[in-house]
């Protein structure tokens, strides 16, 4: 047994969020589309998983997040050093995202060591 517990976290007719809790930070994923009907939702969710000082979100599946969805996960309200959300698996798509609006390099992207 690995000693990895998953929880789904959230899910509605568009997203659902799994947490995998092992050592270390918790890794959520973050599966379907995220826009204005749910990411204040997504937003309270990462807020209840956070345990540490940061939080490992896996962003590969989202099929479409928009920028109401992109400010919950980017943060660009806080200095850099109050982000507590680290993206994995960044998208193409995200990146160009990010980067029409500006943060491109402010988000704290999660690097595996």
């Amino acid at each position: 047994m690995s000693g990895v517990e998953e929880l789904l976290l959230y899910q509605d007719e568009q997203l659902s969020i799994v947490v995998r809790r092992a050592p270390g930070a918790p890794d959520v994923s973050l599966v379907g589309e995220i826009d204005a009907t749910n990411s204040s939702a997504v937003a309270g969710a990462l807020a209840r998983c956070r345990r540490g000082s940061y939080v490992v979100v896996d962003t590969g599946e989202l099929t479409f997040i928009d920028v109401s969805g992109l400010r919950v996960l980017v943060m660009p309200t806080l200095p850099p050093a109050q982000r507590w959300i680290r993206l994995h698996n960044v998208t193409p798509y995200q990146q160009r995202l990010m980067r029409m609006m500006g943060w491109y390099y402010q988000p704290r992207i999660h690097v595996p060591t």
